[in-house]
């Protein structure tokens, strides 16, 4: 009985270290922006086109998240190449969630701007 006890506390201590592991991982910024190559001082950005596809990661191989629009606001992180590692600050105009984090190539971009 007591072999089962001291099992089942390690057990339960254990769930309790990975849910406290899991609540201090990185923010999905930091996690997947591993693949950044540079860094960009937080920057915020508007897309300029038209149905220009918002990927998963730095090249067209990704797949898309959806579509952003002239207008559509983001926030610059870092970024590889000629793409951009950014997060929309507001709901975009095809309906993505505020806060989506995603990938889009820089001359999609209107402005960059500190």
């Amino acid at each position: 009985m007591t072999g089962i006890r001291r099992l089942a506390t390690v057990t339960l201590s254990a769930s309790l270290l990975a849910g406290t592991a899991a609540a201090l991982a990185p923010t999905a910024s930091a996690a997947t922006s591993s693949t950044c190559t540079y860094n960009i001082a937080d920057h915020n950005a508007q897309v300029d086109g038209a149905g220009v596809n918002y990927r998963t990661g730095p090249s067209t191989s990704y797949r898309s998240k959806g579509f952003l629009y002239t207008g559509d606001d983001l926030r610059v992180y870092c970024g590889k190449g000629n793409w951009y590692y950014t997060k929309l600050t507001h709901r975009s105009k095809s309906g993505l969630a505020s806060g989506t984090y995603g990938w889009i190539r820089s001359d999609m971009l209107l402005s960059l701007a500190g």
